[in-house]
């Protein structure tokens, strides 16, 4: 009887052990991202463009209604400056998504990298974008290369708003997957 008592507390510190490396493991290569997207939608080449929606009156008021669909294709930067180190490009679409006073987003879109440690990856956020918040939480569902299968999340910040164009700070977390 002591015998299985015995071997049963070292199988019980082997699995606690083994759980305790394995979290340690995701602490250590857990990747945190610091970039800025550059949303422009106005000027001669802008960077998202609207594809559907309701038809805009002689003031543009619907340019940001409920259902306006935009295609963007934004840089991605090191800093706010939109000459600075140019390390990838945010492709997809965002949708208008709230009928009531507060403007949402619904974004569908991949940070795809095209320089540094991590050019030839991508990672792709699904979620809801509160715009007028201070900051917003939106998940990241998965990637490419470096970051196959990666999850964590992505928190955006309004560095600055010009008219309609915007410059957005993104810190985002990535967990790899084990």
């Amino acid at each position: 009887m002591a015998y299985i008592k015995t071997l049963s507390l070292f199988v019980f510190v082997l699995v606690v052990a083994f759980l305790a490396s394995k979290s340690e493991a995701r602490k250590r290569n857990t990747t945190h991202i610091q970039f800025y997207m550059h949303d422009v939608l106005g000027g001669s080449n802008p960077s998202a463009v609207r594809v559907a929606g309701q038809s805009m009156n002689s003031t543009g008021s619907a340019m940001f209604g409920f259902g306006s669909i935009y295609v963007m294709d934004n840089s991605l930067t090191a800093t706010p400056d939109a000459n600075s180190t140019l390390i990838g490009r945010a492709q997809g679409l965002y949708a208008m998504s709230s009928q009531e006073n507060e403007l949402s987003l619904l974004m569908t879109l991949t940070y795809n990298f095209v320089s540094g440690i991590y050019n030839g990856s991508s990672l792709s956020i699904v979620g809801r974008n509160p715009v007028m918040n201070e900051v917003r939480e939106m998940p990241v569902v998965g990637g490419t290369g470096v970051f196959r299968l990666a999850r964590g999340f992505a928190l955006a910040k309004t560095h600055s708003m010009d008219q309609v164009d915007a410059i957005i700070g993104y810190n985002v977390t990535i967990i790899p997957y084990f």
